[in-house]
C-alpha cells in the first residue's frame, strides 16, 4: 500500500482559488489536503473546510510560517508543498511525488512551466533567475525556486529551515544541497493564478523586489 500524503497549502486570501484546488487533491491523490491560513479576511478557512481540508492557524505573517506550521501538524511520512492559488494544479504532485516514494530522490521540486505569459511576470522571471543562478554557483543543480516541493518530512524537520518569511524555499534549497541531498527538478504547469485572487509575490514588481531581499539575506 502506497505510503499516504499530507499536501500543505499556505494561504492568505485564497477563497476564490480553493475549491478547485482542493477538489484536484481528493480526485488525483492519496492525500489529505491541509491548508495554513496566515490570517485570511475573504473567509479562506471556512472555504477550505466546507471542501474537506484539514484547517489551521499561524497567526505569524510569512510564507515560511505558515509551512512551517503546516510540517509542525502534518502527520504523513511525505508531504507535499504547493500554492493555495490555483496556478498548480495538485494533480502534478503525482510525478513528483513517486521519486520520494521510490527513495530515488530526497527532495523533488517543481520548475515552473508558464502556460502563457501573464502567469509569470517579466520581474518574477527575472527574480527567479538571479536567484537559481547564484544558487547554482553554490553547487544547487536547480533553474527555478518553485513553490512546489515533495519530501519526507522527518528529513525536513531535520533540515533545521529557520526563515520564516519569503526566504524560506531558498534556504531550504541551499540547506539540502549541503547535506548532500538527491535533488530533483521536475517540469509542471503554471497557469494564472485563479480570478478574485492577488499573488503577495509576483503581483506586483515591489512584492517581488521583498521576496528578492529576503532570499539573498539568506545568501549572505
Amino acid at each position: 500500500m502506497a505510503e499516504h500524503v499530507d499536501v500543505i497549502l499556505p494561504c492568505l486570501d485564497e477563497a476564490a482559488a480553493l475549491p478547485p484546488v482542493l477538489r484536484s487533491i481528493t480526485e488525483s491523490l492519496e492525500a489529505t489536503a491541509l491548508v495554513v491560513d496566515n490570517g485570511s479576511t475573504d473567509g479562506s478557512p471556512e472555504v477550505a473546510a466546507e471542501h474537506g481540508a484539514r484547517v489551521v492557524h499561524e497567526p505569524v505573517p510569512g510564507y515560511g510560517a505558515a509551512v512551517h506550521t503546516g510540517l509542525l501538524h502534518a502527520t504523513a511520512e511525505i508531504v507535499c508543498v504547493v500554492d493555495a492559488d490555483g496556478s498548480v494544479d495538485p494533480g502534478e504532485l503525482t510525478r513528483l511525488i513517486a521519486p520520494v516514494r521510490e527513495d530515488t530522490a530526497d527532495l523533488v521540486v517543481g520548475r515552473r512551466v508558464p502556460t502563457e505569459r501573464a502567469a509569470f511576470p517579466w520581474h518574477a522571471r527575472a527574480g527567479n533567475a538571479v536567484l537559481a543562478a547564484m544558487l547554482r554557483r553554490r553547487g544547487v543543480p536547480v533553474r527555478d525556486l518553485a513553490p512546489v516541493r515533495v519530501v519526507r518530512r522527518d528529513q525536513l524537520l531535520k533540515l533545521d529551515v529557520r526563515d520564516r518569511a519569503f526566504g524560506y524555499p531558498l534556504e531550504l534549497l541551499l540547506r539540502a544541497g549541503q547535506a548532500g541531498w538527491r535533488l530533483r527538478e521536475l517540469p509542471v504547469d503554471y497557469q494564472p493564478r485563479a480570478s478574485g485572487t492577488r499573488s503577495k509575490v509576483s503581483g506586483s514588481v515591489r512584492g517581488t523586489a521583498r521576496a528578492v531581499r529576503d532570499m539573498i539575506g539568506v545568501l549572505r
